[in-house]
């Protein structure tokens, strides 16, 4: 096949290390740090996939309220007192999450190959700026795309169509790349060539669809060139 002549990285948890919150989370609550950082991704996600679904999208909010209302709602199902502090310090470093030490280096390769680089994200314009420049990786993506101006999460079709809309490049031109199953499957579903990052050792989603690729790490998407 061609190849491409995009690739599109979702962010969260994809270039940005969602559960490296966990670290903090131990510092606050001892012994309940992994626990409240997996519960508060869960919950982020399922209350993407509420508002995105329910009344038409009437009941849309920003990903970063979502995320707040996630860690409210893990905190009481764990039984933390969430203080003013503790949820202004646990924001804070959702906003600065640690980027996985490839992502550089595979931004680089692809730009180097003249590769049209971008992020596809449910984060809202403000989170997304804020975590590009913390990674240091301005001047490295072409194309910053946040589902907010549509009101409507991934794997809303709707969102995946902003890729092309970007990039003026039909889907099957565009490689996705990301960490979550969920959002890989629905890529493949949408039309993009797919990677799916396994970097848990997870099984994929059973529902009769795989994705293009599966790899390890970012440096997987340089095999499609």
């Amino acid at each position: 096949m061609e190849k491409p002549k995009a690739v599109l990285f979702d962010a969260y948890g994809t270039l940005f290390d969602v559960y490296s919150v966990g670290l903090l989370a131990e510092q606050l609550f001892a012994g309940q740090g992994q626990a409240l950082s997996v519960l508060w991704r869960d919950k982020q996600i399922e209350y993407t996939r509420l508002v995105t679904t329910s009344s038409h999208g009437a009941h849309y909010q920003p990903f970063w309220a979502l995320t707040q209302a996630a860690l409210r709602y893990s905190c009481k199902k764990l039984g933390l007192v969430l203080t003013p502090a503790h949820e202004h310090q646990l924001m804070n470093q959702y906003r600065h999450l640690s980027a996985f030490p490839e992502n550089r280096e595979v931004l680089q390769a692809l730009k180097a190959n003249g590769i049209v680089t971008g992020i596809l994200s449910n984060g809202d314009p403000d989170m997304l700026g804020v975590a590009v420049k913390s990674a240091g990786l301005d001047g490295l993506l072409d194309h910053v795309i946040s589902v907010d101006p549509i009101r409507k999460y991934k794997t809303h079709p709707d969102a995946y169509a902003l890729g092309p809309q970007a990039t003026g490049l039909d889907a099957r031109q565009i490689a996705f790349v990301s960490c979550n199953a969920w959002d890989a499957l629905a890529a493949t579903w949408y039309g993009f060539r797919t990677l799916w990052v396994n970097r848990y050792q997870l099984p994929f989603e059973e529902l009769g669809t795989q994705p293009t690729r599966t790899g390890t790490n970012l440096r997987d998407a340089l095999s499609f060139f």
